[in-house]
């Protein structure tokens, strides 16, 4: 059975909403969302620029030692899951530990979750004002000396970028002013951020992701927007590898801004069968990032099929190249985007998100919701101060 479309708001297809007239957006609440979305490829252009002219790859010689520490990458919210996205792609590539850990539990579990030596520590941030932004980098700056440390962040004017100008283990990485969302969620700072990340690689990124998003856009915007427009009672994002990151960035997407309407939950394939298939058994939205890896996409069309046969997640969209359609079933949709497997795994993870934020986009629009400031009164783009407590006592 097919998903209704909610009757709350005039569906707009993505063609329509970017031809509207900028007060047609603003009476949407939908301006500055909507423009961070699209500017997506210009802006990895933009990035892939600075990267080439900014090497960081030098920060990786104190980790490469006999036992390496390796590289921790840390963030709060979608900004963990950047990391989350670049860990094991990072340490496939590099040869040395590469873990994400969230930056609260950095501050509350440090000593039992933290790598003991000469390591990397990443700070992943939108604005760099968070209080467990600059609460880590002290704290691990005092308690563990041997760490360098490298900020990735899009406001030139956060305490990330100006609080450590003379301290010599810390290099901050400054990403286009336009990075820095002004929309309540994270979208082509997210983006960005995993962009420059991946400039820790031995092969320096490269801008063809752009050309690819380019084609999302063109050929699959106003389907993906007619399916964000649906009726949703609950969705599951399904990823491997960075696509894990990947399916836990779309995830969030889609709970911040229907304003928690949406039940959402990320997974692997492997891992659903453990009973979160369970989920499946109502009305839901199945969302799987198909791998670039042949031998990993294999499990995951496995389960697709499984589920066919089970007759659950018959409303599912299948993102990849190169698409089966008995993957997708009578009612889904394939989004086959050529060139996608020749992107680095990282890249591929990005334009995962893209598909994840014109869902999620659509359907605050269809609740009626404001795109630019979702939850209002709950969430706000920087989480409020909060009290960062001392030494743990015994």
């Amino acid at each position: 059975m097919s998903l209704p479309v909610k009757p709350v708001a005039p569906f707009q297809t993505l063609r329509s909403l970017r031809a509207m007239p900028s007060e047609a957006r603003q009476q949407l609440g939908c301006v500055d969302t909507l423009r961070e979305v699209l500017q997506q490829p210009q802006t990895w252009r933009d990035t892939a620029a600075r990267l080439a002219h900014a090497d960081v790859r030098p920060l990786l010689d104190a980790v490469r030692t006999p036992a390496p520490s390796g590289i921790v990458l840390t963030g709060s919210g979608s900004s963990l899951y950047v990391g989350e996205c670049l860990a094991p792609v990072l340490q496939s590539a590099l040869g040395i530990p590469c873990r994400a850990i969230a930056a609260g539990t950095l501050l509350t579990d440090r000593d039992g979750v933290l790598p003991h030596g000469d390591g990397l520590l990443v700070s992943i941030a939108r604005s760099g004002d968070s209080p467990e932004s600059v609460g880590v980098v002290d704290a691990v700056l005092a308690e563990a000396p041997g760490y360098r440390h490298l900020a990735i962040t899009c406001n030139a004017e956060g305490q990330l970028a100006t609080r450590y100008a003379n301290e010599p283990r810390m290099r901050v990485l400054l990403l286009d002013p336009a990075t820095n969302d002004r929309s309540l969620v994270m979208t082509s700072s997210f983006t960005n951020l995993l962009l420059a990340g991946s400039g820790l690689l031995p092969q320096a990124p490269r801008a063809a992701v752009a050309d690819v998003a380019d084609i999302l856009f063109e050929n699959h915007g106003d389907a993906l927007a007619a399916w964000g427009a649906r009726d949703l009672d609950a969705a599951v994002y399904l990823g491997s590898g960075a696509g894990w990151g990947a399916a836990r960035e779309a995830a969030l997407k889609l709970m911040e801004m229907s304003a928690g309407a949406v039940r959402v939950m990320a997974e692997t394939s492997l891992g659903l069968r453990h009973g979160p298939m369970a989920w499946l058994n109502r009305p839901s939205l199945l969302v799987s990032f198909l791998s670039g890896d042949a031998s990993v996409r294999a499990y995951e069309t496995d389960l697709l099929r499984e589920l066919t046969r089970k007759h659950l997640a018959a409303q599912r969209i299948v993102v990849g190249e190169g698409i089966d359609p008995a993957w997708v079933g009578e009612d889904g949709l394939a989004v086959d985007l050529p060139g996608l497997y020749s992107l680095p795994e990282a890249q591929q993870a990005m334009i995962h998100v893209v598909v994840g934020q014109v869902l999620a986009l659509f359907h605050c629009l269809a609740l009626g919701q404001r795109p630019d400031a979702p939850s209002e009164g709950v969430l706000t783009r920087v989480v409020e101060a909060f009290t960062i407590h001392g030494g743990r006592e015994a």
